[in-house]
C-alpha cells in the first residue's frame, strides 16, 4: 500500500485459507521461491513458499511459508529465526493475513 492505493498479489489466494502461515522478513534479493522452499522442506507439512516481489521482478523484502500442522509451524517459528536464507538473516514472525 503507498500513495493511498493497494494492490494485491492474485497468487496469495492461492494458499490454503486453514494453513499456518510464517512472515519472513529481512529476505535479500537474491533469493527465490525454490531457496524459500528449501529453507523449510524438513517440516514435513511445508505447503507453500513464496517471496513477495515488485512487478520488476525485485523482491520487496519479504515472503510467506505456510505449514497445514500447527506443531511444523511452532517448530519452524523456533528453529529457523535468524537463519541465513541467501546472504541475510531472517526475521520471522507470524503472518496476519487472516486479520485483514
Amino acid at each position: 500500500e503507498a500513495a493511498g492505493e493497494t494492490w494485491v498479489d492474485p497468487t496469495l489466494s492461492e494458499w490454503d485459507e486453514n494453513d499456518f502461515r510464517i512472515f519472513i522478513g529481512d529476505l535479500g534479493n537474491d533469493v527465490t521461491d525454490d531457496m524459500l522452499m528449501q529453507a523449510f522442506v524438513k517440516y514435513p507439512t511445508l505447503l507453500k513458499a513464496k517471496v513477495i516481489r515488485e512487478k520488476s521482478g525485485k523482491t520487496k523484502g519479504f515472503g510467506f511459508v505456510s505449514f497445514s500442522g500447527s506443531n511444523d509451524y511452532l517448530n519452524a517459528m523456533r528453529d529457523m529465526n535468524g537463519k541465513y536464507i541467501g546472504n541475510r538473516p531472517i526475521k520471522l514472525r507470524k503472518s496476519k493475513w487472516k486479520d485483514r
